[in-house]
C-alpha cells in the first residue's frame, strides 16, 4: 500500500533505548456515520499527520471482490476467503489528501475509486469480507506499517483495540443509528442522489450487528478510550472535544 507521508518527530520507547523509534498515533474508532472521517481529517491537517481510513481499505477490497464476482448483495452466499485474500494482496492502494475537497482521494492500481468506495452498497460488501481472519491479517500489517513512517491519525472500528493497542490517544465516537441514517440521507441528497431513510437505517443496523458480533476483532471501544456520542453534537463540537482530549494526552497542536 502506498501512502502520503510527512516528517514528524519520532518518539523513543520509554522502556529501552534499543527499541525502534515510533511516531504518535491517534485512533478514532466507531461505527460508520458517527463523524469519524471529519474529525480524523481535521486532526491530520492540524497536526500534519498521515491519515489512515481503515474502513476505506475494507471497502476497497469489498468493491474489488464484487467486481471479481467473489461477493454479492446476497449475504447468504458463501464467499471464498482464500480468493479474497489473493485479491487483497494484489491491490496497490494510495491515500492522497485533497485540500480542495477536504477529503482523501483513493487510488487503487492507479484508478480513482473514491466515489465508488463511499457507496452505501459497497459498505455492505466491506462488512461481509471484514469477517475473514486472513484478509484482516493482510490488511493489519499494511496499517501497522504506516505508523513507522510518520505521525498517524487512524479512523476505523478496531484501531485502538487490535491495530494500534498502544496508541497515544484512543477515541470511540458513536451516534444513534437514526442520527447516522439522517446524516447519510442528507449527504446523498446534497450530492443529488435519491435517499431512502428506512432502507439506509436497516442497512446501518444490519452492519452494526455484523461488526459488533463478529468473532474476529469485533467493533468495541478500547478500555482506555474516550467514549463520545456525537448524536447531538455538530462537527465543530466533536472536533473540539477530541482535540482537548488529545492535548490532555500530550499531543501538541500549533493552533
Amino acid at each position: 500500500m502506498t501512502v502520503s507521508t510527512t516528517d514528524n518527530t519520532a518518539l523513543h520507547d520509554d522502556n529501552s533505548q534499543t527499541q525502534p523509534l515510533r511516531y504518535p498515533v491517534i485512533c478514532i474508532d466507531g461505527p460508520s456515520g458517527a463523524g469519524k472521517g471529519t474529525v480524523t481529517w481535521r486532526l491530520a491537517q492540524a497536526l500534519d499527520y498521515q491519515l489512515l481510513d481503515s474502513g476505506a481499505l475494507y471497502r476497497i477490497v469489498g468493491l474489488k471482490a464484487f467486481e471479481a464476482g467473489l461477493v454479492t448483495a446476497d449475504t447468504s452466499q458463501a464467499i471464498d476467503e482464500m480468493a479474497v485474500l489473493k485479491l487483497t494482496q494484489s491491490l496497490d492502494i494510495a491515500f492522497v489528501p485533497n485540500n480542495a475537497s477536504g477529503r482523501v482521494d483513493i487510488l487503487v492500481n492507479d484508478e480513482a475509486v473514491g466515489e465508488q468506495v463511499r457507496n452505501e452498497t459497497v459498505g455492505g460488501y466491506a462488512s461481509q469480507i471484514a469477517v475473514f481472519p486472513k484478509v484482516r491479517e493482510a490488511l493489519l500489517k499494511l496499517q501497522q506499517d504506516m505508523a513507522t513512517r510518520s505521525g498517524l491519525v487512524a479512523d476505523g472500528r478496531d484501531m485502538g483495540t487490535v491495530v494500534f493497542p498502544n496508541a497515544d490517544v484512543k477515541v470511540f465516537l458513536t451516534a444513534s443509528a437514526e442520527a447516522r441514517a439522517e446524516r447519510r440521507v442528507a449527504q446523498l441528497s446534497n450530492a443529488g442522489q435519491t435517499a431512502d431513510f428506512d432502507a439506509i437505517l436497516t442497512t446501518i443496523k444490519a452492519r452494526d450487528d455484523r461488526d459488533e458480533n463478529r468473532s474476529t476483532a469485533p467493533s468495541k471501544p478500547a478500555t482506555d478510550a474516550l467514549l463520545l456520542d456525537s448524536s447531538m453534537f455538530d462537527a465543530d463540537e466533536v472536533y473540539e472535544q477530541v482535540k482537548k482530549h488529545c492535548q490532555s494526552q500530550g499531543i501538541i497542536f500549533n493552533s
